[in-house]
């Protein structure tokens, strides 16, 4: 196998053309320095090489039709393994990847959100004479103990009292929910906007007190725990569905199944006016302090000459960037990927303009062709192949960008153990959707390659014909292919890390 620049076309076609690098990769930024974790060693012990073929590995695992992988020696440029390179699934929260890039590019790797105070008078006996604004930066890991510090700040800068309060997340567009294809209930597909407090999510609380259940509805931290009335519970007479939303206004009309609660507990509920909820937030956290604030009200732009009383400033993107992957938080990708094609000049109105100018730039900057509609994977329309996300991963400079963020994902035998002696080492970022399986990243193998991976699956029939009623559970069929999937992601892994096609 020869060596040179990597080839949509060998990519694609499946054949085992040098890879070594993109000619349109250039506007990719080479990183400042390494983050996250050290370099990565080679794995320890060699292991004979399996020799059964990829065909009948994927015919035992049930996926003919459904899969697709390539994976490139990043240096060398040998495409090591490839099939069905150019199918295209749903790459799922494996956009995420994409996003951090992206994001990094646009805004580097020591950009920090920040959300400040501001005034539009003096202060003058403790008395704010204007209006006071909790203004958002776009900080998508504000929380309401680091709210708390702003609320202390105002203390500390004399206020007591205010003639206004409003708020305003005009930083990024606010749109009410990522993607319409997920229940209402489920508190990873929450609004986006410029304000966002605890990703945009409300903790509901239960206690069943004699007949009736004693209802919580907080901004809740570790050390404060704030009422919130913008989002309200009723308890029914039902059994299904578990939840049912309605909206009148700003506020989010909330009932739950009586028989479904159970004695006590509690989860969390999307928001769909996070400024207002952060600024109800706020309220309470000013009077733990002894400040007075009226309701808060939304503004829709920032007046000119407003002074700033206080500021907090989140972490650098880079550990942003790496707690998204890690955790696959969609409200974290959804504003690193506004943030940046704002950035960029574009402009878009939410997260599915912001999507295709993300794909655009991809397309210039590293050669690879994808097609999304958001940023964290959670919207099903986005297509990948294989082959496109392999050339991404493996352009110049980005191994060097994207590895340190990415996870450890651990080689496992037949049962789920991790292997004493892994044939390979592994970070990588997974994607799930009901029928849909993804891993994509980077193998130092046995021999100490660096591989550039990607392995998309899908049962986009099935997907289309799932019927899931409550939107908790798997639909039928779904846990079963997820799980058949993994495990053919983890036979491949293996046999890669020994060299093996």
């Amino acid at each position: 196998m020869g060596r040179g620049a990597i080839t949509r076309r060998g990519l694609l076609a499946g054949g085992l053309s040098a890879v070594a690098g993109l000619a349109l990769a250039e506007g990719v930024r080479p990183p400042a320095r390494p983050t996250g974790p050290g370099p990565m060693a080679a794995p320890p012990a060699a292991r004979p090489v399996a020799r059964t073929e990829v065909a009948e590995l994927i015919r035992r695992a049930g996926l003919e039709g459904r899969v697709g992988f390539v994976a490139v020696d990043v240096d060398s440029g040998t495409v090591l393994a490839s099939h069905e390179a150019g199918a295209e699934f749903p790459p799922a929260s494996v956009t995420k990847a994409a996003t951090a890039l992206y994001a990094l590019d646009a805004l580097g790797e020591e950009h920090r959100f920040a959300t400040r105070l501001l005034a539009t008078g003096p202060v003058e006996g403790g008395r704010l004479r204007g209006d006071l604004i909790l203004a958002g930066g776009g900080d998508p890991e504000l929380s309401t103990d680091r709210l708390a510090g702003l609320a202390m700040a105002l203390a500390a800068a004399g206020v007591g009292e205010v003639g206004g309060f409003r708020v305003w997340g005009g930083a990024l567009p606010q749109v009410r929910e990522i993607t319409a294809e997920q229940a209402p209930h489920l508190d990873y597909n929450p609004a986006v906007s410029g304000l966002n407090l605890n990703f945009n999510r409300v903790w509901f609380g239960w206690e069943r007190q004699g007949a009736g259940y004693l209802l919580r509805m907080e901004a809740l931290g570790e050390e404060h725990r704030p009422d919130v009335s913008l989002a309200r519970m009723r308890v029914e007479e039902r059994d299904l569905p578990v939840y049912t939303y309605a909206r009148d206004g700003d506020l989010d009309l909330w009932t739950v199944a009586r028989g479904r609660l159970g004695p006590a507990g509690s989860r969390w509920l999307p928001v769909r006016s996070p400024a207002l909820y952060a600024g109800q937030a706020f309220v309470g956290l000013a009077n733990e302090q002894g400040i007075v604030l009226p309701a808060p009200t939304v503004l829709a732009a920032l007046p000119e000459g407003a002074t700033e009383i206080a500021r907090i400033e989140g972490d650098p993107l880079a550990e942003v960037a790496r707690r998204m992957l890690l955790h696959s938080t969609n409200l974290t990708a959804e504003v690193l990927g506004l943030a940046a094609s704002l950035a960029r000049g574009e402009a878009v109105a939410g997260p599915a303009g912001s999507a295709a100018a993300m794909t655009r730039w991809l397309r210039g900057a590293v050669g690879a062709r994808m097609r999304f509609v958001d940023h964290s994977g959670l919207g099903s329309g986005s297509r990948v192949a294989a082959g496109e996300m392999a050339a991404m991963l493996a352009a110049p400079g980005v191994m060097e960008r994207l590895r340190p963020l990415l996870k450890d994902i651990p080689l496992t035998d037949a049962e789920g153990e991790a292997l004493a002696l892994p044939p390979g080492l592994v970070r990588a970022k997974t994607g799930t959707l009901n029928f849909v399986s993804a891993l994509a990243g980077y193998e130092r193998t046995l021999a100490g390659r660096d591989l550039a991976f990607a392995y998309l699956s899908g049962d986009l029939a099935a997907r289309a014909l799932a019927v899931d009623a409550d939107g908790d559970d798997l639909p039928e069929g779904s846990r079963e292919f997820l799980g058949r999937s993994r495990r053919l992601q983890q036979v491949l892994l293996q046999r890669w890390g020994l060299g093996a096609r």
